[in-house]
């Protein structure tokens, strides 16, 4: 039997630029929809696999476009959160669930403890040892980290429209999301919120609490509505105007917020 060999399409983890020296680790937990072949496309229709349920669109675009900005790593999952959502610990019901929004996920229904066991293993694990290279990394070369994770979020949800453009997401560490809002008025044209729409209360700072807050790292979510960044330019535009009240926010906090790497 020959050996197996990972393809591009088994990465469950993806890293970027995991030695450049910017002030910020990224992470896109949600980056793909991809669901790997021994999961049977988990029961699903093709409209639901690529629907917001099975990801978090043009996430992984803005955080590249951050990433260049800030000359910053990003770790980027490869898997569909409807396998395993890996901003979820193991025994959130959430972590692999069997309903998301209105979508009913065959493949997930009474899953026994050996069958989220196996996906553990296979997907959370391998994203959480790959941030904690990439942080560990940083610490042991002495550079301050803040730590910002990128997700987007469906303008309607059950029927009812959102109400921001975008949201910036925080646990009790304020320190980051706090200097960003007081820079927020500057993008006068974005309706942008605190921990909405989503906050602590829905299970969603678990990356924010387990690789920012363990160790002591400013840290924030950003949540973006995605019809905001269905586009790669619409990516680049988001990106710069991110970047544009972080920078100052990260200097706020007390890192160095730099700027674009040189060519």
């Amino acid at each position: 039997m020959s050996a197996l060999v990972e393809t591009e399409q088994d990465k469950v983890v993806e890293t970027f630029n995991p030695t450049q020296p910017g002030p910020v680790v990224l992470l896109c937990e949600h980056a793909s929809h991809h669901i790997p072949a021994q999961f049977q496309d988990l029961g699903l229709a093709e409209a639901s696999r690529h629907s917001h349920a099975a990801w978090d669109p043009g996430a992984v675009g803005v955080a590249l476009n951050l990433s260049e900005l800030f000359d910053a790593p990003l770790v980027a999952g490869r898997v569909s959160r409807l396998v395993y959502d890996c901003n979820r610990p193991p025994e959130a019901v959430s972590a692999m669930p069997d309903r998301s929004e209105a979508i009913d996920i065959p493949g997930n229904r009474n899953l026994t403890p050996e069958d989220r066991l196996a996906r553990e293993r296979s997907i959370y694990r391998p994203f959480l040892a790959a941030v904690d290279t990439v942080l560990d990394r940083r610490q042991q070369a002495g550079t301050d980290t803040a730590l910002v994770t990128v997700h987007s979020f469906a303008p309607v949800f059950h029927g009812r429209p959102r109400d921001v453009d975008i949201g910036i997401v925080h646990d009790a560490d304020a320190r980051l999301a706090n200097a960003v809002l007081e820079r927020a008025p500057s993008l006068s044209h974005r309706k942008i919120g605190r921990n909405d729409p989503y906050g602590p209360e829905d299970g969603v700072t678990h990356s924010l609490k387990l690789h920012g807050m363990a160790r002591s790292l400013p840290n924030v979510m950003i949540e973006i509505r995605n019809d905001l960044i269905g586009t790669p330019a619409e990516q680049r535009r988001i990106a710069a105007e991110l970047h544009s009240i972080l920078a100052p926010a990260l200097t706020e906090v007390g890192l160095q917020a730099g700027g674009p790497p040189h060519a």
